[in-house]
C-alpha cells in the first residue's frame, strides 16, 4: 500500500479519534497532517502491514498530541465540535440541522466521555470511533489484548451509568 492508500483509509479515523478526545478540528487535522508528513519520511522503513502501519500512524499521532499538550502547558478537554467545524466536513450540496435534543445528547456525551479515566476513554474512544481492532490498540497502547478488553468494557459499564441518569 502506498503512503496515499494509508492516508486515505486511516486519516479520517484518526481525525475523529483526535476530535473525539477533546481536540479541536483543526489542531486535530494539524495533528494527522503532521503525523503523515512524518509517515511519509519514514515509508521506506514501514513494511506494507497494515496493522503495523496503522499502529505506527496512532502512536505518532498520540506523541503529537502529547506534545502540543505540553507545549500548551494546559489542553482543553471540553472542547466541543462547532457547527461550523462540522459543516466544512459535510459534504457542500449537504446541510446540517441539529435539533436541540441532539445537541443535548452529544453535549451528555461529551460529559460522560469527559468523566471516564484517562485509560478507558482512550481505549473505548479508539475502538468506537476509530475503529481499531483489539490488537491495534494493544500494540498502540503497549498493553496486553484481554487489558484493552476490560478498558473498553469498564468504559462502556461507566457510559451506561452515567448516561442513565
Amino acid at each position: 500500500m502506498t503512503v496515499a492508500e494509508h492516508y486515505t483509509r486511516i486519516a479520517p479515523k484518526l481525525t475523529n479519534y483526535l476530535v473525539a478526545s477533546g481536540m479541536g478540528y483543526q489542531a486535530a487535522c494539524d495533528i494527522v497532517q503532521e503525523t503523515f508528513l512524518r509517515v511519509w519520511k519514514r515509508r521506506d522503513e514501514l513494511m506494507d502491514d497494515e496493522a503495523q502501519v496503522s499502529g505506527f500512524v496512532y502512536t505518532i499521532a498520540r506523541n503529537l498530541r502529547a506534545d502540543l499538550a505540553r507545549k500548551n502547558s494546559r489542553i482543553s478537554l471540553q472542547e466541543e465540535i462547532t457547527d461550523a467545524d462540522m459543516q466544512e466536513t459535510a459534504a457542500p450540496d449537504r446541510k446540517l440541522e441539529e435539533d436541540e435534543e441532539t445537541t443535548a445528547l452529544r453535549t451528555r456525551l461529551t460529559a460522560a466521555l469527559d468523566q471516564l479515566p484517562p485509560l478507558l476513554r482512550e481505549a473505548f474512544l479508539l475502538f468506537q470511533v476509530s475503529g481499531l481492532s483489539i490488537r491495534e490498540i494493544a500494540r498502540q497502547t503497549n498493553s496486553t489484548e484481554s487489558l484493552v478488553k476490560v478498558r473498553i468494557h469498564r468504559a462502556k459499564e461507566k457510559l451506561k451509568s452515567l448516561l442513565s441518569v
